[in-house]
């Protein structure tokens, strides 16, 4: 299960980003996931561990969050 940490988050857009630890492209997240994790927000600068979720068209999303 990759970690990372939360660059950004914005609430009331709904979305954000998570740098990996072990480097390459953010990861998107989106409120949804936060929610259903159990989460109610996310903070920049929080460590989370997180899955990668691949939709169809190829793009990728974190899902499953916990907190690091």
């Amino acid at each position: 299960m990759p970690k990372g940490r939360v660059t950004t988050f914005n609430a009331r857009n709904g979305y954000g980003f998570i740098t990996p630890d072990e480097g390459g492209a953010d990861c998107f997240v989106h409120l949804s996931a936060v929610e259903a994790s159990g989460l109610t927000v996310l903070t920049v600068g929080q460590r989370v561990s997180y899955e990668v979720l691949v939709a169809r068209n190829g793009k990728v999303s974190a899902v499953n969050l916990a907190e690091d």
